[in-house]
């Protein structure tokens, strides 16, 4: 069985709402999950946005949110998690700051990857890590990937 990630606010490829961004109340889309493989002892969640900051010249890939140790039992997140579920960590996103924040792209549609990852391993405490400190501790250790990608661009132009 292969996993997967969904939303009910979108469909892969599709738009993100307005409500999950900066425009709206930068609220967490509701996302689901399946498939999580035998021998999984945690999962981790990390979207990000590769077009950062235009799409057409990308120099970076910013994090919105990070999320690590959550028990493979766990099959989703509700709309508007603020915090992540019991027994979960929080990391930090690219404005120093824990939790969620929606696509806010300075200019053109931006892409955003909502990347779910099965571990062999229940992670430590990192502290607050960023993408790149958990991309190392999670390194060796991934059973299983799944990515739901959405797209946004800002409605007051540019």
């Amino acid at each position: 069985m292969t996993m997967h990630i969904t939303s009910t606010s979108f469909d892969h490829e599709g738009e993100i709402p307005t409500k999950h961004t900066c425009e709206g109340a930068d609220v967490s889309p509701p996302l689901a999950w399946s498939g999580v493989p035998q021998g999984t002892k945690s999962l981790a969640l990390i979207v990000d946005d590769p077009d950062a900051p235009d799409p057409r010249a990308p120099k970076m890939t910013w994090v919105h949110w990070v999320v690590y140790d959550i028990f493979p039992s766990v099959s989703g997140l509700p709309e508007g998690a603020a915090d992540p579920p019991a027994g979960a960590r929080s990391g930090r996103n690219d404005w120093k700051a824990m939790g969620y924040r929606g696509p806010c792209p300075p200019i053109g549609r931006h892409r955003y990857f909502h990347k779910l990852f099965a571990l062999d391993v229940v992670l430590p405490d990192l502290g607050q890590p960023d993408k790149a400190s958990l991309e190392r501790a999670m390194s060796g250790h991934v059973l299983a990937q799944a990515t739901l990608m959405g797209t946004y661009a800002k409605k007051g132009g540019r």
